[in-house]
């Protein structure tokens, strides 16, 4: 309910003009009508919005975090976007706007299987639109766990395996999702970075980490209907570089070092063929002779 003098400040007319204008959308259709007397004004007929998308805050917030990875792309769904931000209320509009930008879809695997989505994702996103600051509960690979206390930015879908990006004292960090084991969203607001862009920040990310984990390239050849197998396991460092006589294809796959590519092909066996590099040659030999003398008949 709303005065025609609250009207009419709020919108710099007279009273007269934001009177004319009411009763013009009374007559448009839009239920709105006057009470006389003290304490009446212009007010809504129950159960009417002035939001015209019909959405609440938290049903705008999941449909821009759904469709906003896909508006990064296609050019109609961003500005089908523009036009419902447009038409939310303006109290809903900010967390629309950086939910539509809180998650980037990275479809490249780098070798790890699919997963469940981690349970704390969603917990992480609303921290993300909320611009809060979280407590992460944090095991590294080596098993050790860590607390800190992080700055949201965003998070990436890479093929089903979740990554979290955020601001820290130290700078930009990456976390697994899967080894967050608690998120606590803390009362702190935090300014997000005004040059912040998360596609463009993630393609950083993955240049730093594929430069570590393919500072090794080995060449072989393998039965061409098992290449989907390399592909599998090794994602973006396979790549298929021709087709050989026999059936089979030549292939290079990257590895942090010549002795993770050698234990990767060792259970091949000699279904694969290592052309080079000779440091990769030698470690399938090794392991070779090694298996040999330990599993051998009567060893």
């Amino acid at each position: 309910r709303a005065t025609a003098r609250e009207v009419a400040d709020e919108l710099e007319v007279s009273v007269p003009t934001a009177r004319r204008d009411l009763a013009a959308l009374a007559m448009a259709g839009v239920p709105v009508y006057p009470q006389p007397g003290r304490g009446g004004g212009w007010q809504l007929v129950g159960g009417a919005r002035t939001d015209l998308s019909g959405l609440t805050g938290p049903e705008a917030r999941a449909l821009f975090l759904v469709t906003g990875p896909g508006a990064r792309v296609d050019a109609e769904a961003k500005a089908a976007l523009r036009k419902l931000v447009r038409a939310l209320p303006a109290t809903f509009r900010a967390e629309a706007e950086v939910a539509a930008i809180a998650t980037v879809v990275d479809p490249t695997r780098w070798g790890e299987p699919s997963a469940p989505r981690p349970p704390v994702v969603g917990a992480l996103q609303a921290a993300v639109v909320r611009r809060k600051r979280v407590r992460l509960g944090y095991v590294h690979r080596s098993g050790e766990r860590t607390e800190r206390v992080v700055d949201p930015w965003g998070l990436v879908d890479k093929d089903d395996v979740w990554y979290f990006v955020a601001g820290t004292e130290q700078g930009r960090r990456t976390f697994r999702v899967d080894r967050i084991d608690v998120v606590e969203e803390l009362d702190e607001t935090f300014a997000r970075p005004a040059d912040l862009d998360l596609g463009r920040v993630w393609e950083e990310v993955v240049g730093e980490v594929e430069a570590l984990r393919a500072r090794t390239w080995a060449t072989l050849t393998i039965e061409t209907r098992w290449v989907w197998v390399l592909r599998d396991r090794y994602g973006r460092h396979c790549h298929v570089e021709a087709a050989v006589p026999g059936g089979r294809s030549r292939v290079r796959v990257g590895a942090p070092t010549a002795l993770d590519i050698a234990r990767d092909l060792a259970g091949w066996g000699g279904a694969v063929d290592v052309l080079d590099p000779p440091e990769v040659r030698a470690h399938l030999a090794r392991l070779g002779r090694e298996l040999a003398e330990r599993y051998a008949e009567g060893g």
